[in-house]
């Protein structure tokens, strides 16, 4: 890789080598090859494609950022021999054939060879609504992500950032490299049918356990509180929005004495569900006592009391100002050779210890790369014709064995996705099981969504206090490919399991760690949730409704932050494959939900106009500004609030306006769409039924299999370390 793709050299780089093509429109497919481009490989971004001034095109610094522009004229038949050359001699084309039709003819011949072809589209091959080249927010508005974020007296509330073409182009980027793993041991390339919907069906995973066991207790919006634990909510400082979250009853009444409020201990608040029964009065207090203070002082006194908050960072001046940020070098300036300007970019959140992610250095101009690529196919080889992407093989991780150490969504969900894709993962549990395991609903004292997020699991219970326990993770480790772990940053080292030490028991093993903000970081110690990562890298900056910041319904930072793990790990077993050496890995959620605010920095802030109107049946997203919205009119000169939703969506498409009914989770859950992709399924094992969800990474050749719920607490104790769970209990 040379100077001129932007990015410095990396003899280390984990996909060293490897050519991609970036032919895709969408924003997925750019963020795909961004990511693919961090961890080394060569991108090639075609430039002069279909319409310019949408998908990722709204921002070309962001998608051409460290990539090879190659500039083609689709009606001059030199330009098309060179491209058709080009994907003859990449490893990866990424595409998103929904939206894309310049270079019809090329994709199919991208798909006719022995290579990876990885197509970002709305729904998928093979369902009800594929070829519909819907956008990202119709695409919130059917997956219930609309329905689900916002205040409960309030109207629902779009997203603005493109979250869900993120999601999707790292969990592509992610099967991207599983499959680079395969064709590496194989011989063998295959295609990958990455959809928005269903990576949207997956972020919801918090919201699914009542419908899918056949509740009808509806869904309800919380805005920036929580369902089960008050006080959880932002308030006004006396110079800017804090977030607070109060996390127990012992926090709680720390709290009230900070607040020298010692009445608050006493019933009606002492309990978390008095609390919640009157939240209205709790945030009143809250709000009292904050708006006296600055943001500073008033964070200085719940660190002291060890209690989660952040300020709403700003994204002002070009990007997001937090020094945690600027510690973790995830600001960069970068010129623009399209403009003549500099940009804001985000560094790398891939923080690798032996092949980090490499942030771009320069924004290439249109077409500035054809001499590299015609000096870089004259190296490459061209790759035969397929025979049948579909043939069996081997899994991506098969042989791969993985010690988990996580709880609640992040490290779960991670190595839920790695399990699938063929990987022995150990769920290693205290002995009072993992946070999540009783959450309601339950059966037989196992909760829904703690089966379905830890699928494919085995199950291991240690008391990491006792040096026997402490014994047996360090023999797990010595026969681990991967160590991944979320725990409160040190926490492990400080039972001897620091990354040199993990090193030192096992040179190969890939040793990844998931914090809120990072195990080099200015907040060591400090607690962080979803909702304080989302205030503290500009996401609720973003999210906003009538002048308050709001965070997602979805757990955002939660998602992307196992989305980007997955990635991780997959590249540092491409890498030791190399070379046989394992690393460290240190993402940051705090980085990585930055990251994804993008879209907003330099100033601009461009961002589609989005609104919502209420119809007699609930309520329609439209991509228009409200005027606009108020001025279509069906014949008969009806409002919004006169028509059902389907109604208004058919007028705002006949006026040439993506809409698209705002669905809550039920009716996302019983669409034929869903069903169609066979994203939840039901399985029955001990003569026990467990709903399970799919996963989003559809690699054709080695499809990712889902199948077993989450077992017992310590049901493998004797098969993998020789003793019953009992012996470890306290």
């Amino acid at each position: 890789m040379t100077e001129a793709a932007g990015q410095s050299v990396t003899a280390e780089a984990a996909l060293s080598g490897v050519v991609v093509l970036e032919l895709g429109g969408r924003i997925g497919t750019g963020v795909c090859g961004s990511l693919l481009a961090q961890l080394g490989a060569t991108v090639i971004l075609v430039e002069g494609g279909d319409d310019r001034r949408d998908g990722k095109w709204r921002r070309r610094a962001t998608c051409a950022a460290g990539k090879v522009s190659l500039a083609i004229d689709a009606s001059d038949p030199r330009d098309r021999d060179l491209l058709r050359d080009v994907i003859q001699r990449s490893d990866v084309v990424l595409l998103s054939s929904d939206t894309d039709s310049m270079f019809a003819d090329l994709i199919v011949s991208a798909s006719e060879q022995d290579r990876i072809v990885c197509d970002l589209t709305a729904y998928g091959r093979g369902s009800p609504l594929t070829g519909q080249a819907d956008s990202e927010w119709q695409i919130q508005a059917l997956t219930g992500i609309v329905e689900t974020t916002g205040s409960g007296d309030g109207t629902p509330i779009p997203i603005a950032l493109p979250i869900i073409e993120y999601m999707t182009g790292v969990y592509a980027a992610g099967a991207v490299a599983a499959a680079l793993r395969v064709r590496n041991n194989a011989g063998r390339g295959q295609f990958i049918d990455m959809a928005l919907y269903d990576c949207a069906f997956s972020s919801m995973a918090t919201f699914l356990p009542r419908i899918l066991t056949g509740s009808v207790e509806p869904i309800r919006r919380v805005g920036n509180r929580h369902a089960m634990i008050a006080p959880w909510n932002v308030y006004k400082a006396s110079d800017g929005w804090i977030l607070v979250c109060v996390g127990s009853d012992g926090q709680w009444q720390r709290l009230c004495e900070i607040m020298h409020r010692p009445e608050l201990r006493d019933p009606p608040f002492a309990k978390v569900a008095d609390r919640v029964a009157n939240v209205s009065d709790v945030d009143a207090a809250m709000q009292a006592w904050i708006e006296e203070l600055t943001i500073e002082a008033c964070i200085a006194s719940l660190n002291e009391a060890q209690i989660a908050c952040g300020p709403i960072v700003r994204i002002a001046s070009g990007y997001p100002h937090e020094p945690n940020l600027d510690h973790r070098d995830m600001i960069k300036r970068v010129p623009d050779q399209a403009t003549g300007l500099d940009a804001f970019v985000p560094g790398s959140p891939l923080r690798m210890s032996a092949s980090p992610g490499r942030a771009p250095s320069i924004v290439p101009a249109p077409g500035s790369g054809r001499e590299q690529v015609r000096r870089l196919l004259a190296d490459k080889i061209a790759r035969a014709p397929k025979t049948d992407h579909t043939a069996a093989q081997t899994p991506a991780l098969a042989g791969i064995r993985i010690v988990e150490i996580g709880h609640y969504t992040t490290v779960p969900l991670s190595t839920r996705m790695l399990a699938s894709l063929g990987a022995e993962v150990i769920k290693i549990e205290p002995p009072e099981g993992e946070a999540t395991r009783p959450w309601p609903p339950t059966q037989a004292g196992q909760g829904y969504f703690f089966t379905y997020m830890n699928s494919d699991k085995r199950s291991i219970m240690l008391d990491l206090r006792k040096d026997a326990d402490t014994a047996v993770l360090r023999d797990l480790i010595k026969t681990a490919d991967v160590l991944i772990e979320n725990l409160k940053p040190g926490a492990l080292a400080k039972r001897g399991f620091s990354a040199a030490e993990v090193a030192a028991l096992n040179p190969r093993t890939v040793f990844c760690s998931v914090s809120g903000f990072g195990a080099d970081s200015l907040y060591a110690g400090r607690p962080a949730y979803d909702s304080v990562i989302q205030a503290m890298s500009g996401l609720m900056d973003v999210v906003q409704a009538d002048g308050v910041p709001m965070k997602t319904g979805i757990s955002t930072a939660d998602l992307l932050g196992a989305e980007m793990a997955v990635l991780a790990v997959l590249a540092a077993l491409t890498r030791r494959d190399r070379t046989g050496k394992g690393q460290y890995v240190d993402l940051s959620m705090q980085d990585i939900a930055a990251w994804l605010t993008e879209p907003a920095w330099n100033g601009t802030k461009d961002l589609p106009a989005l609104s919502i109107a209420a119809c007699r049946d609930g309520f329609v997203l439209a991509q228009c500004d409200a005027d606009r919205l108020a001025a279509i009119k069906m014949d008969d000169g009806r409002s919004g609030f006169d028509r059902t939703r389907d109604e208004l969506v058919s007028s705002l498409r006949e006026s040439n306006v993506r809409a698209a009914p705002v669905l809550s989770v039920r009716e996302m859950v019983a669409a034929p769409q869903t069903a169609a992709r066979r994203l939840w399924f039901t399985v029955t094992e001990d003569g026990a039924s467990w709903p399970l969800l799919a996963s989003p990474l559809r690699l054709t050749g080695t499809p990712p299999v889902v199948c077993k719920p989450m077992p017992a607490l310590g049901r493998d104790n004797e098969l993998l370390i020789g003793h019953a769970p009992a012996l470890s209990a306290t």
